[in-house]
């Protein structure tokens, strides 16, 4: 069966490789046929078909393209669990993890992540680590950049979110994904600085895109690529496979 619903989640799911994954279908006025898509950051398809159209056909469209949609699966990014003796690039450094008996907080000693037993929190705290560097990051880099704007900042928080690496909001509160920190630092500043340039202009206008390539002091060109070709992996670190 390809189609089923979770006794503990009415969301249909897509059944492949012998797991289960999300099937979220979204109904759109304005959609002129059915699109298929599946999201790289969690594997998850996704089926936009007319308003008014027939779910029971749109299901057997779906399985006509069980060919695509399986080819699409395997090429995404491989899952990385959070293990011990694994190897977190972490502001472009790389940090082998390791347990260790004694403390309660991870700390990180040279080029080693060290993280208190036990190992079924190893998971965790590693990601509470990880989460509170990126905040005290992407906050030093936002209040630096927002000087040289000479713009104010309202609160500077970290999510998960699905589609974008930031958000500025109309009075001035940003928010950023956490997984920016598994990014190299040359992204995480332009990152910022793409945000930080929405205090003075709230659109993608050439203004816009001067003000982010004079405070970040060069062509986020390279930046942008990189996520492009690479951000959908930040996503996989840890989940398991």
């Amino acid at each position: 069966m390809v189609f089923g619903r979770r006794a503990d989640d009415p969301d249909l799911v897509f059944e492949a490789g012998g797991r289960s994954r999300p099937l979220l279908v979204r109904r759109m006025a304005q959609a002129q046929g059915m699109r298929l898509s599946v999201d790289p950051r969690d594997g998850g398809v996704r089926l936009v078909m007319p308003s008014r159209g027939s779910l029971r056909a749109a299901l057997k469209w779906v399985e006509s393209k069980r060919g695509w949609i399986e080819a699409a699966l395997d090429a995404l990014p491989q899952a990385r669990p959070i293990e011990e003796g694994m190897l977190i690039e972490v502001a472009g450094e790389p940090l082998r993890v390791e347990l260790a008996d004694g403390g309660r907080t991870v700390r990180r000693v040279g080029s080693r992540l060290i993280v208190p037993l036990p190992a079924d929190l190893l998971g965790v705290r590693v990601t509470r680590w990880l989460k509170k560097q990126a905040l005290e990051r992407l906050a030093a880099e936002t209040e630096r950049i927002a000087a040289l704007a000479q713009v104010g900042i309202g609160q500077v928080s970290i999510g998960d979110p699905r589609a974008r690496w930031g958000s500025c909001s109309a009075n001035g509160d940003i928010r950023y994904s956490w997984r920016l920190i598994l990014a190299p630092p040359t992204v995480l500043e332009a990152t910022v600085a793409h945000e930080v340039a929405h205090r003075l202009h709230m659109d993608h206008s050439r203004a816009f895109h001067a003000a982010v390539e004079r405070l970040l002091g060069r062509d986020p060109a390279p930046e942008r690529a990189w996520l492009r070709a690479h951000g959908r992996e930040l996503y996989w670190l840890g989940r398991d496979p």
